[in-house]
């Protein structure tokens, strides 16, 4: 253990001179008396203003009360927390990164994205004492059954509002024909495809939906060139609306529909829907909605419990019963979604959450 800890300080420090994500003088100059807490993120970086940037809203709301941007409250407390991140860059820098925080003893270690899974089922295994937090992960004991008691495990019901974005394209497509653009093809990206589908047929049953991928690797998240092509030819194929689950290769369908323009009346006639966090800002006029995944509020409990002594290892599941996923209809947007619309997702929303529909979980079929 000895060797792998002195590799993990040497390419942490490394990471710090190249992204100056981690400051050494910091480190050395934190408040004992305060909770640490290190994040680290995965390739697509805190500024994906997707994803990553949900998990890095919840952490600095935790430290500061405060968005990122220093300007906007995230209307919680402060929790008397210090952070600290590392922006990898690239797959092979994530495990040394989260080795070094736990070396370092920081009270909570969280890793951003499924990806990391194994990475930190080695170094939870490592590390005992050190409370561990994995978004969109789950790690097990050796067993493979028990989940591990020093990692929460926070994942999210994403068909439920996939489902609801679904509705909402399936009602306002012109051409009866919507896309998704999915990332990494995985599980995980399949249960949001399948709950977009199921509520676009649902609302429309006319509706077809034109399904892509970026890719198969990590860097499937991180290249807006490619997504920006498959939306292009999803159009060309007809679909006005469409879904992004891409992480930052999602932007490049935002991108897209912007070039694709607007009618005589000023409308666009192409639309895409963001996802994970409030998209709806990018290009006002072209997002239809976003499909949110509170990952802020579910990292912001995750530390709050940590705080107060309260973690619990296992699963953290987060629905549309809790508020852990939805959409968003804000003056950047209310003027595309019609009144109809809204109604229609927010009846479906309760029959969902009162069991009446039954959204499909294509991640475990």
């Amino acid at each position: 253990m000895k060797f792998k800890v002195l590799i993990a300080l040497i390419a942490l420090a490394s990471l710090v001179l190249a992204s100056q994500a981690c400051n050494r003088a910091a480190y050395s100059a934190d408040d004992p008396s305060k909770i640490r807490v290190g994040i680290v993120f995965d390739i697509g970086g805190k500024d994906d203003r997707s994803f990553n940037a949900a998990a890095w809203n919840g952490v600095k709301c935790a430290e500061t009360g405060m968005l990122p941007d220093g300007k906007t409250s995230c209307g919680k407390p402060p929790l008397n927390v210090i952070v600290r991140d590392v922006e990898p860059g690239n797959p092979v820098s994530i495990e040394p990164a989260m080795r070094a925080f736990a070396e370092r003893g920081y009270d909570l270690v969280i890793g951003v994205g499924f990806a990391q899974g194994p990475i930190m089922q080695a170094v939870a295994k490592d590390y005992p004492n050190i409370h561990f937090a994995i978004i969109d992960g789950v790690i097990f004991e050796d067993d493979g059954k028990t989940p591990k008691s020093n990692v929460a495990s926070l994942v999210f019901k994403e068909h439920e509002g996939s489902y609801l974005v679904g509705m909402i394209a399936g009602m306002t497509s012109k051409t009866n024909t919507i896309g998704f653009i999915g990332g990494m093809d995985i599980g995980l990206i399949h249960r949001f495809e399948g709950g977009y589908e199921q509520g676009a047929k649902a609302a429309n049953p006319k509706i077809q939906v034109i399904q892509n991928y970026v890719g198969v690797t990590d860097a499937a998240w991180n290249n807006p060139g490619k997504g920006k092509e498959i939306a292009l030819a999803q159009i060309g194929k007809g679909a006005d609306v469409i879904f992004t689950a891409a992480g930052n290769s999602g932007l490049g369908a935002f991108d897209a529909v912007e070039q694709a323009g607007k009618d005589s009346s000023g409308r666009a006639t192409h639309f895409v829907i963001g996802v994970d966090s409030n998209q709806n800002m990018v290009k006002p006029g072209f997002v239809l909605t976003s499909m949110v995944k509170r990952v802020d509020n579910a990292v912001y409990d995750i530390v709050k419990d940590v705080v107060n002594h309260k973690f619990q290892g296992g699963f953290h599941v987060f629905g549309l019963d809790t508020e852990g996923v939805g959409y968003v209809v804000d003056n950047y947007n209310q003027a595309l979604v019609s009144p109809q619309t809204i109604q229609a997702a927010e009846d479906a929303k309760k029959k969902i959450v009162g069991g009446q529909i039954k959204v499909v979980d294509r991640m475990t079929q």
